[in-house]
């Protein structure tokens, strides 16, 4: 069974996660306690974490710290190399944990799921799959400088570069954006490219661009595929 642990507010995130394993092993004081980092994921530890148990350990709880990478862990954006071995580490990583998800959720082992900041899109389909969430998000705004007009989105699509735009539709939504803002600004980038003209994308091409964001809010909107997710398959398409 899974027990969730997310939100904005990191701090209170772990400590509240390390709290609970302190009184789930002090309730149950046979528990055997394994913590995994992301750098352990792999089909085995979760297979053991998920399956183990035997005569002498009725059960073991797990705490998965941390395993999704962020942004911040990408070892250099502007670099095409470090962009893709990032990538792929990451993807490998929420694979890896995605596809023994079904598994953990039905254990009998008490799994504990720590993911600060946890981005929309998989904390939708954690908490689908825990037994408990807790959340803990920082006061609306708490400590949080106001955000501009987010250039880099916008000329990375004028750029038509689905690396650099894939990269910073996750920054923006790390820091708190709302996938809803970040379509008005790629769908204005779109209709600005129709209206001025531009070397990387041709008017027919600008157009389709439009009419292709606009089907995409509908679709989320109608109940389709989670808007921060379609915004990332988005970018990956250009």
């Amino acid at each position: 069974m899974i027990y969730l642990f997310y939100g904005s507010d990191v701090e209170k995130v772990r400590a509240k996660a390390f709290e609970w394993v302190v009184k789930a092993r002090i309730k149950e004081p046979n528990l055997i306690y394994a913590r995994l980092a992301r750098e352990e994921l792999t089909d085995a530890t979760l297979e053991d974490a998920a399956l183990s148990g035997g005569l002498f350990v009725k059960r073991l709880l797990v705490l998965i710290d941390d395993p999704f990478a962020h942004v911040k862990d990408f070892v250099n954006p502007s670099s095409d190399e470090g962009f893709t071995k990032s990538q792929h580490s990451e993807e490998d990583n929420n694979n890896i944990l995605e596809e023994h998800l079904d598994a953990l959720a039905t254990s009998d082992n008490a799994i504990l799921i720590l993911a600060p900041k946890l981005l929309a899109a998989k904390a939708k389909k954690l908490v689908a799959k825990a037994k408990i969430e807790y959340k803990f998000d920082l006061p609306v705004q708490a400590g949080k400088p106001e955000r501009g007009f987010n250039s880099n989105l916008v000329n990375a699509l004028a750029a038509r570069s689905h690396e650099k735009l894939w990269l910073e539709i996750n920054r923006a939504l790390s820091a708190g954006d709302a996938p809803e803002m970040l379509h008005g600004l790629l769908h204005w980038k779109a209709r600005d490219l129709m209206e001025k003209g531009s070397r990387v994308w041709t008017i027919k091409e600008s157009r389709a661009l439009s009419l292709s964001l606009i089907s995409l809010l509908q679709s989320s909107r109608r109940g389709g595929l989670d808007l921060s997710l379609s915004l990332e398959c988005f970018a990956l398409s250009i």
